[in-house]
């Protein structure tokens, strides 16, 4: 794991530090695009696993810093034990605080349960629920004495769909756990003020990988999406802005689905 600060330490300190895990693509490359401004530090996340992902979330931390948010990143596999915790502390050393936590990071597998095994489901929980579990408890101090404190966790609607030709067994039962420990952390974070939510998109276009240019995937779709098309990443971004601003103090525990009425039936 490494880190590379591009802050700009000099004046007072940031209006809010937030803290966006998978943050090189997708939705948390949307959000971090969409809450970029001055007055704001962004910590940015992303595994890292080749030079092509680390130059990724590069780019997209440069995109914020041009929008005047100070920006730094990290890299690390938050399957592993000790990686959720060492990005909090390098969020705290890089800006001395953190407001705000949106836990993005994460994976999408089709399986049977039948052909599950240990190693896949034991993945799934350690990059998931283990590591947001990880990241709220050593971020719980850093909350308690912010006055914006505000967790997001990206569930899926894989979690609240089941269907036979369509089976995700290890991540639905992640995506569970996950929403289970929110609303565990929303009700113990709530005298501190600080907000816990779930945000469950359905079909979201992806910017890279192998079904990033599948026309035929991405019709099927938005053929089984009720509204007829598929989310872009803003689409999803949005919601999680609004929940991370000062008009959602009073929403709390609670699974907001995006998903283009995907869960109705």
């Amino acid at each position: 794991m490494s880190a590379g600060d591009n802050s700009n330490a000099s004046g007072a300190g940031p209006a809010r530090v937030v803290l966006i895990t998978g943050a090189g693509s997708g939705i948390g490359a949307a959000l971090a695009r969409r809450i970029a401004a001055p007055g704001s530090a962004l910590m940015l996340h992303a595994r890292g696993a080749d030079a092509a992902a680390r130059q990724r979330l590069s780019d997209v931390a440069a995109e914020c810093d041009a929008k005047g948010a100070s920006c730094a990143t990290v890299f690390g596999d938050l399957a592993e034990r000790g990686a959720a915790e060492h990005l909090v502390h390098q969020t705290l050393a890089s800006f001395g605080a953190l407001d705000q936590l949106v836990a993005n990071a994460g994976h999408a597998q089709r399986q049977t349960l039948a052909a599950l095994d240990p190693d896949t489901f034991g993945a799934a929980f350690a990059a998931m629920p283990a590591a947001f579990a990880a990241l709220v408890k050593r971020a719980t101090p850093a909350f308690e004495t912010s006055k914006r404190g505000r967790v997001i966790a990206l569930s899926s609607f894989v979690a609240h769909r089941y269907r036979a030709d369509v089976p995700f067994a290890a991540t639905a039962a992640a995506k569970a756990a996950l929403e289970s420990l929110a609303k565990t952390a929303a009700a113990e974070l709530a005298p501190h003020g600080v907000t816990v939510n779930c945000v469950a998109p359905g079909y979201t276009r992806k910017d890279r990988g192998p079904s990033a240019d599948n026309a035929s995937v991405w019709a099927r779709a938005a053929e089984a999406t009720p509204l007829g098309h598929v989310a872009e990443p803003a689409d999803v971004a949005a919601l999680i802005a609004f929940l991370l601003s000062d008009e959602a103090r009073h929403i709390t525990g609670q699974v907001i689905h995006v998903d283009g009425g995907l869960t109705l039936g």
